[in-house]
Order: structure tokens, then sequence, then C-alpha cells
């Protein structure tokens, strides 16, 4: 693999791994909700978007930023019994593929996968994408404001897949 044990890949991130990507994150969101049924588990079914963030979704549009890692992010509709656990980050193995291993990621076989989740105020009558778009505009957290400085890739529903949510596009 030509980025086996290379600190940063370039390889291109094919459709083939923004669907890996999907089977890898949804089962840890369901873990989670199985593990905290009575916290956490109250955002079971309240998926609005999932996503890849961060440099990797950059390196999905322009091709030159290089990859360390995937950040998939679950956009979750808000409860009014509080919020998705903010600091909640789980990681998993993207398992072998072009875009190899991270030397220092050891017990890898692939790429880290770091899963990630917020919860959002969702508008009447408002879609997914443009209550993705509203939050990242408004960047009132430090975390909205870190991903609206890159690209952020729909991923799910199957619907939007491929859709670059932020920014927006003319």
């Amino acid at each position: 693999m030509p980025c086996d044990g290379v600190s940063r890949c370039c390889e291109p991130i094919a459709e083939e791994h923004l669907r890996r990507l999907v089977q890898l994150a949804l089962p840890v969101f369901e873990g989670l909700f199985d593990r905290r049924p009575d916290t956490s588990g109250r955002y079971r079914g309240r998926l609005l978007l999932l996503a890849l963030c961060q440099g990797a979704a950059q390196h999905w549009v322009d091709g030159h930023h290089e990859v360390k890692d995937l950040d998939v992010w679950g956009f979750f509709r808000s409860h009014p019994r509080g919020r998705f656990p903010v600091r909640w980050r789980k990681t998993c193995d993207f398992g072998p593929s072009a875009l190899g291993y991270h030397p220092d990621d050891t017990g890898y076989a692939g790429r880290r996968v770091d899963v990630l989740g917020r919860s959002i105020e969702v508008e009447v009558g408002e879609d997914e994408a443009r209550a993705v778009r509203r939050y990242l505009a408004n960047a009132r957290t430090r975390t909205a404001w870190h991903l609206a400085q890159r690209p952020v890739i729909a991923l799910h529903p199957t619907s939007l897949f491929g859709l670059q949510v932020w920014p927006v596009r003319p």
C-alpha cells in the first residue's frame, strides 16, 4: 500500500471509502446508545447527518490536503432533556486500504477513524443540510468554529451522500 506507515497520505479518497465510513460509524453510535440508554440513548433515531469533516474532507474536495486520520461527525436533532455528550469520541480502524495506516496508531491496520457527535437545533421545516449549515455559519461554539474551517461532506442519509454541505458551493 502506498501510504502504509506514512503519517500523512495523499492518495485519493474514493466513494468506496466514504461508504466504508458509514458502515463503521453508524454501529459506533448504536453501541453508545445501547450502553447509555438513559442519557446518550435519547439520541437514537435523531441522526440528521453523518459527515466527513476536517482534513480528510478538505482532501476529498481538493485532492491536495494530506490525510492523517478520518473524522466522522454525527449531527443529531437536539433533545429537550439534554445535549449529546460533547466530549464523547470513539475511534475505530478503517482497515487496509490505499489510505494506509499512520505509524503512531499502533494496533490499527488502516487509518484511524474518529467518530464524534453534536446535537444541534433544527428549525421547523428545516432540512438536514440546512440545519448543519446554520450551525456552522453561526459558529456559536468552539467546535462549530473549527468544523467550519474545512469542508463538510455528507455521508448519510443516502439521499445526500457525497454532497458538500459546507461551504455551500455557488
